[in-house]
């Protein structure tokens, strides 16, 4: 590319991104009282927030709607078009309605204003023109207006659509600290998500349990440790007493122990001559994250589960955890 125009294209990248950046800035000001009550009437509404807007007003009213849900304000978005066609029968009067539109004259928008006054729900509108007829018929109105669009040509929504976004982002996030919305309430909202994960995936979730849960008594001798071992495939065997009670544990790293100092003629030996009594153990309530930050600690692949009494409930190893994508 001649360096003429590179130099040029980055110019006017850069234009763009300082003009949305002062229409964001310009937005400060404007969290005011209106801001106060529009969020008051986000946080008292006992059913859902529904979110309207055509053209991009509408793509980004998905958007805040997307993130008001993610954020412990129950939300969805429906479009205004299909609202006049069935879609009103969605809006009840528990609700509160968030309605979207730059110029405040969207014909579909503003024709479904005396159909939310028959419901009775609270109308929070977003618009750039607080004199025009959303804005006023809107029980509580949000200025979002912007000095100009980033578009050369003044026309395509550039630095409109980012401050109603901005604006709806900062609606979000007050109400999330307002309703005291925890990384936990968060992972709910998540839980395919890697916090998700990381939050809500206990042990007990994870852990082979029953028949293939590797376990043998301290009497078995080390040849058939190693046949259960091979069976289960997790690289260990849990030694357990006649109670249930974990004994101890052997594990590869065990055999290779074994064979490095050379012994021989072993097989028949009881296992517990060679497992590892102080074995690290770990409740099924246990969060996987944390069973993974143990594991890391340690240096170990693998965890025995255990009760209060040290019964052997079940067998975490750190496949398992990456299959579960904790890690």
């Amino acid at each position: 590319m001649d360096p003429t125009e590179a130099d040029k294209l980055r110019k006017l990248a850069q234009a763009v991104l300082e003009t949305e950046a002062r229409a964001i800035s310009d937005l400060i000001p404007r969290i005011d009282g209106a801001f106060v009550a529009a969020a008051g009437h986000l946080l008292a509404c006992s059913g859902r927030v529904v979110v309207l807007g055509m053209g991009k007003s509408g793509h980004i009213g998905g958007k805040i709607a997307a993130t008001l849900a993610s954020t412990g304000t129950p939300a969805f978005f429906v479009h205004p078009g299909e609202a006049s066609h069935g879609d009103m029968g969605m809006i009840k009067p528990e609700d509160v309605v968030l309605a979207l539109s730059n110029s405040g004259e969207t014909d579909e928008l503003t024709v479904l204003v005396p159909l939310l006054r028959r419901i009775g729900v609270p109308l929070v509108a977003m618009t750039g023109n607080p004199d025009s007829t959303l804005a006023t018929a809107a029980t509580v109105h949000l200025n979002v207006g912007v000095a100009q669009e980033a578009c050369p040509l003044g026309l395509a929504p550039t630095s409109s659509t980012t401050a109603a976004l901005a604006m709806g982002d900062a609606l979000a996030v007050a109400l999330l600290e307002a309703r005291g919305f925890t990384q936990e309430d968060f992972a709910r909202s998540h839980p395919g998500g890697a916090l998700g994960r990381r939050l809500l995936l206990k042990i007990d979730d994870l852990m082979h349990t029953g028949p293939r849960m590797p376990q043998v008594s301290p009497d078995t001798p080390l040849r058939d440790a190693l046949l259960e071992m091979t069976r289960k495939g997790l690289g260990l065997t849990a030694i357990v007493d006649a109670n249930g009670q974990v004994a101890g544990i052997f594990t590869d790293g065990d055999l290779r122990r074994v064979l490095d100092h050379g012994a021989t003629d072993v097989l028949n030996l009881p296992v517990s001559q060679f497992m590892t009594r102080q074995s690290k153990t770990i409740r099924a309530n246990t969060l996987a994250a944390e069973a993974l930050a143990v594991m890391q600690e340690k240096k170990i692949n693998a965890l025995l589960v255990t009760d209060d009494a040290g019964r052997l409930e079940g067998v975490l190893n750190m496949h398992d955890l990456l299959k579960a994508r904790v890690m």
